[in-house]
């Protein structure tokens, strides 16, 4: 299997700078694993890398689709490997950057064969979602509560999905997923940020600040304007979905800024839920970027390659534990 360096972690962590500076150190590029950032002139709201940064470190996977059409976990992990494979090729370092964790996931184990969809079926649930969406996420929760701990209250492609599996086949979708994860596709070391959750969630409501100061509402308006519909899939990112409302008029500004800071923090803790319980090998805590956190990875990266040949993710066990990974365990309880 191919080695494959992956820097994951909860919105606001610090994980895309940190993952330039480690790129700059190793030759690396990287690959985001991020569900709304495919998306061309999605830039403020998905924190997306300045022209300059991409110019000094190849990023993949960015601006590939335009904000009316749709991408799938089937559809990383076919463009994640087409560029992996490129990235080997010459000869440098290929890194997974993100918070899609379920993306992570679906590259590193593949997806499962799953029921094919009923287009009845997903008519009535998709009825169902525009009467009462909050509704059908309660009843994803009531049949697969650990489905829906992480997928989210306001995926609506994901939720409605799930709840067509367990229809179809008469299993919860988390029940496929841990059937389904047996065979690792790459060699992968797992490496996330660590911040405590005072100092994460002052981060997240200070970009969200930022971003709208910084032309969100506008960035929004000009989707809109370009002919995509206020209820596309993309538009359910956070803070877009919020500016959506706003310029709909069904709510107030301070109110957007106030419900894309809470929706963020709750996105947070989703994805904390998500890496505690990750199988997807040994997940190294390391310090952010501005405490030597990029020189943590460097460390890591050369112990995973001195390790044994071929040595599953599993065997990441061997490093020595960090100062970072016991602290972590009591800090975001």
């Amino acid at each position: 299997m191919e080695n494959l360096l992956i820097i994951m972690g909860p919105t606001g962590s610090g994980k895309s700078g940190l993952a330039v500076e480690v790129a700059e150190r190793l030759d690396g590029e990287i690959v985001s694993a991020d569900a709304f950032a495919v998306y061309q002139g999605m830039d403020i709201g998905t924190d997306k890398p300045s022209t300059q940064v991409r110019r000094d470190v190849p990023h993949h996977l960015l601006d590939i689709l335009n904000p009316a059409q749709s991408f799938s976990a089937g559809d990383f992990v076919s463009a994640a490997d087409k560029a992996i494979n490129g990235i080997l090729e010459r000869n440098r370092v290929p890194m997974v950057v993100g918070g899609t964790h379920f993306y992570i996931r679906a590259l590193l184990f593949g997806l499962f064969p799953s029921p094919p969809h009923d287009l009845d079926l997903r008519a009535r649930l998709e009825h169902d979602w525009d009467l009462d969406s909050q509704g059908v996420f309660r009843k994803l929760a009531g049949l697969d509560p650990e489905a829906a701990a992480l997928i989210g209250p306001a995926d609506r492609q994901r939720i409605l999905r799930a709840l067509e599996v367990r229809e179809l086949s008469g299993e919860p979708i988390s029940v496929h997923w841990r059937r389904h994860q047996k065979a690792f596709r790459y060699n992968a070391l797992l490496t996330a940020p660590h911040r405590i959750r005072p100092d994460l969630y002052a981060k997240i409501d200070a970009r969200v600040e930022d971003m709208f100061a910084g032309g969100l509402v506008e960035e929004v308006r000009r989707i809109l304007d370009s002919g995509t519909p206020g209820d596309a899939h993309s538009l359910k990112a956070i803070g877009y979905q919020e500016v959506v409302k706003m310029l709909s008029g069904q709510i107030h500004r301070e109110e957007a800024v106030e419900r894309t800071k809470r929706s963020s923090r709750k996105l947070a803790k989703r994805q904390m839920t998500w890496l505690r319980g990750q199988r997807e090998g040994r997940l190294h805590w390391v310090p952010p970027l501005e405490q030597g956190g990029a020189e943590t990875v460097c460390d890591l990266w050369s112990k995973f390659l001195g390790a044994t040949p071929g040595a599953e993710p599993e065997n990441q066990t061997e490093f020595e534990e960090t100062t970072t990974d016991r602290q972590h365990r009591g800090d975001l309880t």
